[in-house]
């Protein structure tokens, strides 16, 4: 099936290719650009005992990655949502903001936060006390945060893939010499046969990565969303340009040993979801252990280390020698930034003895958020809202009414 699927693209690709301007697509494929000195692409032709990777095999990734999708909706629906109730995973209970079109047209328009001008402001043209529209914000971002089980189906869905992923890896590389000693990564590079096993290992990965960019817009956003995208897109270059230039060994390497700390993450935000503390701090700790290890020092020593040093003892550097390294250097950054984010969640579990919060910026805001608290300072100092004596202010404040006057406002018309 997959040899029928590689003819059809084979001659979509030539048809494509052909319409295409001659100029543009000789620029793009100069060996030049890909491949070492003195090798050209007429080097890496197919014969009927060899194959060699060919660009056009990448097109295979985009309808597995769409069938990626399918299975991942039936997935969440059919195993993970089930399995979510069956192990006692429970909901919070989020207070629903009564209906305000001034403050919902303010909401969807300008923000979600509004500054303290513009919280009075908005208290004017409600009738409202600005603590009251401080609240109605706060219960309308509740609303639009993902729920614990939408988390749950996401979180079994990623961690379903990268077991699969890491034992399909251990399964292809471990009796291959490049797994062992890296610098067989180099021997007779670059024209070294594709195996249909690296194949196989190679379009599950890329398909996966193309599928969390299809999907993007209706995942969970998290504080590191900017971090994210920059990840797939250095992932699905590298995986992509690796494999063009048949770096696929290297390109091995990269993805098992990211697949190594990731099968941990997941299901420690999965516990973490049910409150099962105990398990979840144990894998938050063998998380954070492997995570700092492979990124920090496997990766950088002996993936980094090796395209950038053992592949100068066979070839002059040359463009796919640059944008390789440059590619792995902005994966390696974005190692760093995770890396200073777990050290700091080590810290507190350390101070505290339990981790409290999700992983990657992935916990729910409080009631009572950090931006509302400035808020509230801000305006108890301006004289906007008065303190209480004591207590929960929420719990002592009286209910939301936005039809019109706050009880308080009643309250004084009627002793006049």
């Amino acid at each position: 099936m997959a040899m029928m699927l590689l003819g059809y693209l084979d001659e979509r690709w030539r048809n494509l290719s052909s319409r295409m301007v001659l100029p543009v697509t000789e620029w793009i494929w100069r060996h030049e650009y890909w491949l070492p000195p003195g090798i050209t692409w007429e080097d890496m032709k197919e014969t009927e005992e060899i194959s060699y990777p060919q660009p056009r095999h990448l097109l295979l990734s985009l309808p597995l990655a769409l069938l990626l999708v399918v299975i991942r909706f039936f997935f969440e629906r059919i195993v993970a949502l089930p399995l979510s109730r069956k192990m006692g995973l429970r909901e919070k209970v989020r207070r629903k903001a009564p209906p305000n079109p001034v403050l919902e047209a303010f909401y969807t328009a300008q923000g979600k936060c509004p500054k303290e001008g513009e919280l009075i402001g908005l208290a004017k043209q409600c009738d409202l006390q600005p603590r009251q529209v401080q609240r109605w914000f706060r219960y309308r971002r509740n609303q639009d945060r993902p729920s614990l089980t939408k988390k749950f189906c996401e979180a079994s869905w990623r961690c379903t893939f990268y077991y699969t992923a890491f034992c399909t890896g251990l399964a292809v590389l471990h009796d291959k010499p490049w797994f062992w000693d890296h610098r067989e990564c180099w021997v007779r590079y670059p024209q070294q046969p594709l195996l249909p096993s690296i194949f196989s290992y190679y379009m599950l990965e890329l398909s996966f990565y193309c599928s969390l960019v299809f999907t993007l817009p209706f995942d969970i956003k998290r504080k590191d969303f900017g971090e994210q995208i920059v990840h797939h897109a250095a992932t699905i270059f590298l995986i992509s340009f690796s494999y063009c230039a048949n770096y696929i060994r290297i390109g091995t390497l990269v993805m098992i040993i990211h697949d190594a700390s990731d099968l941990f993450l997941e299901p420690t935000k999965i516990f973490n979801y049910l409150k099962w503390r105990r398990l979840c701090d144990m894998l938050f700790l063998t998380f954070s252990a492997v995570f700092l290890y492979t990124r920090l020092v496997i990766f950088p020593y002996k993936v980094i280390y090796n395209t950038y040093y053992y592949s100068m003892e066979l070839y002059q550097p040359f463009f796919g020698y640059y944008f390789m390294n440059s590619l792995l250097m902005i994966l390696q950054l974005l190692h760093i930034f995770w890396s200073f984010l777990i050290i700091h969640m080590v810290y507190k579990f350390l101070k505290s003895g339990t981790m409290e919060k999700d992983l990657r910026s992935d916990s729910e805001e409080s009631e009572k958020g950090d931006d509302e608290a400035r808020q509230v300072k801000e305006a108890k100092r301006n004289g906007a809202i008065h303190s209480e004596p004591s207590g929960n202010c929420i719990g002592k404040e009286p209910p939301l009414q936005l039809n019109g006057r706050s009880p308080a406002a009643n309250g004084d018309a009627k002793t006049r």
